[in-house]
């Protein structure tokens, strides 16, 4: 590898602006969006996303269930595109996730969803994008242009944008603070490339990823990340799932990162990192309370919610790195291409 910054390396620290813009130029049309979302009174909500985009719609399903009380579920694209059933989701509201808007499974599923009486939001970087004409409402990211292949500001962007909606449909002051401080805040977190870690990994070909809440939904992130921008095969998993068997296969030195956010959860993800480490494995954990495990530097962001933001710009500095000191180009992984559309 040269010393060129990467693609990836410039979109990541590019968040903090586009985190920035999208809170002065998106927040009065999102605000719009949450007044007309709560007037339709769901009794639930329903995704629609792949990939990245779909780990966004995990870490907003945490978030709406948390601060709302309204369940969420995620629908298989599937559902519509190729099997053309209908589904009845009459009192409810519908969020698609997709950077480019273009892919077909997911605007049929959402047309399929306004046409079964969901109030269809699209969450997209292309506001002109097909996701856009299928949905009622859309709403920009203000990402600007992605060319890695990696997705990372359209993903921070993506949860951003939710995090909005929920801010704005709860008249949420506290949550509101938050979110404004976010641009200054990602900043510091884009200094953090986690080097211990890092050294941990290694030549290792397999590692396991851990959150819980919306933290887990940054874990499955992450894990994505180590395979599509390193080729590393890593496991994402709930640290209350773990122990249910996957445990098993940590050996001595076998590496795992532990995603813990300031919120409810930070003492059984610290409590399940403490053990595992106790077993020979190589825990590291975005928390100062671990008595095993190895902390990692992390900025707290003063909110629950937003606190995995931080971590996941912070787990992006790390892995392109991780795939430089690899010999791998993490704008151009192999067998992949920036949209994927699939049917």
């Amino acid at each position: 590898m040269t010393d060129t910054p990467t693609q990836m390396r410039q979109e990541v620290l590019e968040i903090p602006g586009a985190v920035d813009r999208l809170l002065t130029r998106g927040a009065a049309a999102i605000s719009e969006i949450a007044t007309a979302a709560r007037e339709t009174e769901p009794r639930f909500a329903v995704t629609v996303a792949r990939g990245s985009s779909d780990h966004a719609c995990t870490f907003l399903k945490y978030a709406f269930e948390l601060e709302l009380g309204l369940p969420v579920a995620s629908i298989g694209p599937s559902v519509a595109s190729i099997y053309g059933a209908s589904l009845n989701l009459g009192q409810s509201i519908s969020l698609s996730v997709s950077q480019s808007g273009k892919s077909p499974d997911i605007v049929a599923m959402t047309r399929a969803a306004a046409d079964g009486g969901s109030f269809a939001i699209a969450i997209t970087n292309d506001a002109s994008s097909a996701l856009a004409e299928a949905a009622h409402r859309t709403i920009d990211i203000h990402a600007g242009p992605e060319r890695s292949v990696a997705a990372t500001k359209t993903f921070v962007t993506s949860a951003v944008a939710g995090l909005i909606l929920l801010a704005e449909w709860r008249d949420d002051d506290r949550l509101r603070a938050a979110l404004r401080a976010l641009p200054d805040t990602l900043d510091q977190a884009t200094a953090l490339d986690w080097p211990d870690l890092r050294n941990a990994i290694g030549a290792a070909p397999s590692l396991f990823t851990l959150g819980r809440g919306p933290s887990w939904a940054m874990s499955n992130e992450a894990a994505l990340k180590f395979k599509e921008t390193c080729q590393i095969h890593a496991e994402s998993y709930s640290s209350a799932e773990v122990l249910h068997g996957p445990v098993s296969i940590v050996g001595s030195g076998f590496p795992i990162l532990c995603l813990a956010s300031g919120d409810a959860s930070e003492a059984s993800v610290v409590e399940v990192a403490d053990q595992i480490a106790a077993k020979g494995a190589n825990v590291f954990i975005t928390s100062d309370r671990a008595k095993s495990a190895t902390a990692l530097p992390f900025v707290r962001t003063g909110h629950g919610l937003t606190d995995p933001i931080a971590l996941i710009v912070s787990f992006y500095a790390m892995i392109e790195k991780v795939a430089g000191e690899r010999g791998i180009n993490p704008d151009a992984p192999r067998h992949l291409k920036k949209v994927t559309e699939t049917v």
